[in-house]
């Protein structure tokens, strides 16, 4: 079971978008996915349900948020008490063999981050440690518990921070996706973000290595690779002025960057939610639509062989 996150710290750049139709395609060639939507906007997870079917039947207790609720006070309960199987998309790709459960947030899991830090203090150094691994492991704790077969790939939907939400997923992780447009203002923070990911590693496997008599094991989750996102085509390739930055990031070597790119189609990808299933499972588009799920399928390829899954 590969755990990736996806995670940028500029939003708009299509994360959730990525996150959905990945997680379509895998599961339309076969695979068991499992999706966790850990922004407190859900976009995510009104991809795949209406605002008012969250609202009725999984607001109050169906949640990441009410598995973190339980976590803070005290409570025991297991991550699959939350697992969902939304029933459009899964329709489509269970006839061949796929599956995508999901684990749905809440508009208020901002305020479990706020909770969440009020755990990390200690009367002492020792217990100040042991309270942090507690609090960082939780995400990781709840997925250890679910059987190591239960699903091939679990794709976690970040907030553009790097708050404590976020740091829970990215210590639970294997690998790190980066989708982004290829501009200046999201291209910025990927440095960043590398750094505060390495400086997060650092942090809790020496924790780890000085947690007393408890044994916890060391972390290396690493970046699989940047993909851009929102790509404009003119005689067959991005525009000039998408270009630049992308060959920019590539030539720089720092991160693996994916050949594949996801082109933009506004009227295509912004309509997708409202019927529960990604466009990568429409049928019938017309060939400007085409293109954009032939962008999304090549991506998937390269991701699956880069990804070992």
């Amino acid at each position: 079971m590969k755990i990736i996150s996806v995670i940028n710290y500029k939003g708009g750049v299509g994360k959730t978008t990525v996150t959905a139709n990945l997680a379509a395609e895998l599961a339309w060639r076969g695979k068991r996915v499992l999706v966790i939507d850990m922004d407190a906007q859900a976009s995510l997870t009104f991809s795949f349900i209406s605002p008012a079917e969250w609202a009725n039947n999984f607001e109050a207790s169906g949640t990441i948020k009410s598995w973190f609720d339980d976590f803070l006070s005290g409570n025991t309960s297991n991550l699959s008490d939350v697992i969902q199987h939304p029933p459009r998309i899964n329709a489509r790709v269970s006839p061949n063999g796929g599956c995508v459960d999901a684990i749905y947030s809440h508009l208020a899991l901002i305020n479990v981050d706020l909770e969440l830090a009020t755990k990390l203090g200690g009367a002492n150094l020792g217990q100040a440690k042991d309270n942090f691994l507690k609090v960082h492991k939780r995400l990781s704790d709840g997925l250890a518990e679910l059987e190591a077969d239960s699903y091939d790939v679990v794709l976690i939907d970040c907030p553009p921070n790097f708050n404590i939400v976020t740091k829970t997923a990215i210590v639970a992780s294997d690998l790190i996706l980066v989708p982004t447009r290829p501009d200046e203002l999201s291209t910025l923070g990927i440095d960043y973000l590398v750094r505060s990911i390495n400086g997060l590693r650092k942090d809790f496997n020496d924790y780890a290595n000085h947690s007393g008599g408890v044994s916890v094991a060391t972390i290396d989750p690493q970046v699989l690779g940047v993909v851009f996102t929102m790509i404009q085509e003119y005689g067959g390739g991005p525009i000039q002025a998408q270009k630049v930055f992308m060959s920019r990031l590539t030539k720089a070597g720092r991160l693996p960057v994916f050949q594949s790119y996801i082109k933009r189609n506004d009227t295509l990808l912004a309509s997708a939610p409202a019927y529960g299933t990604p466009v990568v499972l429409e049928p019938n588009l017309n060939d400007s639509h085409q293109s954009v799920v032939d962008s999304f399928e090549s991506f998937c390829s390269e991701f699956e062989a880069a990804a070992g899954i």
